[in-house]
């Protein structure tokens, strides 16, 4: 015989009752609150109000219209299917043994990329705002750039087109090809496998004896390396100095070369150049 449930006490009755109540009156100041905003939003006084809502609605119109085309309708239709797929292969693999391999891999790189990430982020930004100075300086030779990949792409259109109509007509020799490879190469597959074993076996009996002198020589190289850094840093001034002397020799050979192109390239467009007419020179002398 199945045994009554107890009433609950006064206590717990209070408890809902309190509960229920701040939650009600939370909601109400949401609602309230959303009202304000939908008023301040559409406020018809200054005749913006009117404006938006005929945007939105002919905008949620399009949208309607728009949804129900076969193109949408089919991208819906592959939304949904991918994630009924993932829904439905996901949880078994979440529940796979292989799973706990990559999570533990995912745990153990973002422990160890945390902090790498963190420490090259300064230099990630600086680097992105100098590319973007280096891309905002080069944008004068984009449309030659742009130009001249366009003049490439438009010459190679016929080679490629010929190469294609040529694999096209020789598609039985190809598989021909094929197949005598994949007869000659399938017996070999077993013993790569062997020897890529025991290459790897031997890859890693070198690294882990060449890792401790490795690990001296560079210890050993960035102690050289703090020791001389007065010296590289003497060296880099007597570059950057040596730069700064030969600039004005350099700017000035510069235009010394492009004045000899300018008198080269008129002397080419006037012999080029059909000659000129011969004009009539009048002198005329005080009497």
């Amino acid at each position: 015989m199945a045994t009554i449930p107890s009433l609950p006490s006064r206590d717990d009755v209070a408890r809902i009752a309190r509960n229920t109540t701040d939650i009600t009156g939370q909601l109400l100041d949401t609602a309230g609150n959303i009202t304000r905003i939908a008023i301040n939003t559409f406020d018809p006084r200054d005749g913006s109000g009117a404006e938006a809502l005929r945007v939105l609605r002919e905008t949620t119109a399009e949208l309607a219209e728009a949804s129900a085309s076969p193109q949408a309708q089919e991208a819906f239709y592959r939304i949904v299917d991918t994630l009924t797929r993932l829904g439905t292969s996901g949880a078994p693999l979440a529940a796979h043994p292989v799973s706990e391999p990559a999570q533990a891999l995912l745990a153990a790189l973002g422990d160890s990329l945390l902090p790498v990430l963190d420490a090259v982020g300064p230099a990630l930004e600086e680097a992105a705002e100098a590319l973007g100075e280096l891309v905002e300086a080069t944008s004068p030779l984009l449309p030659a750039a742009a130009g001249l990949a366009a003049g490439t792409l438009l010459a190679l259109a016929p080679l490629v087109r010929a190469a294609a109509d040529v694999l096209r007509d020789s598609s039985p020799e190809l598989r021909r090809i094929a197949d005598a490879l994949t007869a000659a190469l399938a017996p070999l597959l077993p013993l790569q496998l062997a020897l890529a074993e025991r290459t790897a076996a031997a890859g890693a009996g070198v690294v882990r004896a060449t890792l401790p002198p490795l690990a001296d020589l560079t210890e050993a190289t960035a102690a050289a390396i703090k020791a001389g850094r007065p010296l590289l840093i003497a060296g880099e001034e007597f570059l950057v100095a040596g730069l700064e002397h030969l600039q004005p020799l350099l700017l000035a050979s510069a235009n010394r070369a492009g004045r000899v192109a300018r008198a080269a390239a008129v002397r080419v467009s006037a012999a080029v150049s059909p000659a000129a007419e011969r004009g009539v020179v009048v002198a005329v002398h005080p009497v």
